[in-house]
């Protein structure tokens, strides 16, 4: 959404700022998604959350739309929001993207999500095994590691 179009729709109260907006999101993901239908009794959020997620999703340039619905759909399988994930698979497959693309972009977020789960539970493993009073964090990890005893 351009500037001059925020500026007009933000110059409106806020209840009819809010309903213009969703047209425009509408417009956009070819639907209104749940959360931005139950913020229209906060007008004032929504208008917020509107300008400054179109600002961040579709306004800059540097990455097409599939690309940022591809990453949508990696985060929200990550973070396990189901609302989101069925929302940005609907939003992909009218942008054209096919089902392997969007299993892709899952198993990306599987893979990432596994090593997370590795690495936090693995330096937790080595934290709690090793005697902490001998030993100095290191400064990347905060693993504790052998003081040089030479």
């Amino acid at each position: 959404m351009e500037l001059q179009k925020i500026e007009k729709i933000l110059k409106k109260e806020p209840g009819e700022a809010a309903e213009e907006l969703l047209k425009e999101v509408e417009k956009v993901y070819g639907e209104v998604p749940y959360i931005l239908n139950f913020m229209k009794e906060s007008p004032e959020l929504l208008v917020a959350k509107v300008i400054y997620e179109n600002a961040i999703v579709r306004e800059f340039k540097r990455l097409d739309a599939k690309t940022v619905e591809l990453i949508s759909i990696s985060v929200a399988a990550a973070l396990r929001c189901e609302h989101c994930l069925k929302l940005h698979i609907r939003v992909a497959q009218r942008l054209g993207i096919t089902k392997e693309e969007i299993f892709d972009a899952i198993l990306i977020a599987g893979s990432l999500s596994n090593a997370a789960v590795l690495a936090e539970g693995t330096r937790a493993v080595d934290a709690e095994k090793l005697n902490l009073s001998d030993k100095e964090a290191c400064k990347v990890c905060g693993i504790p590691e052998e003081k040089d005893k030479n």
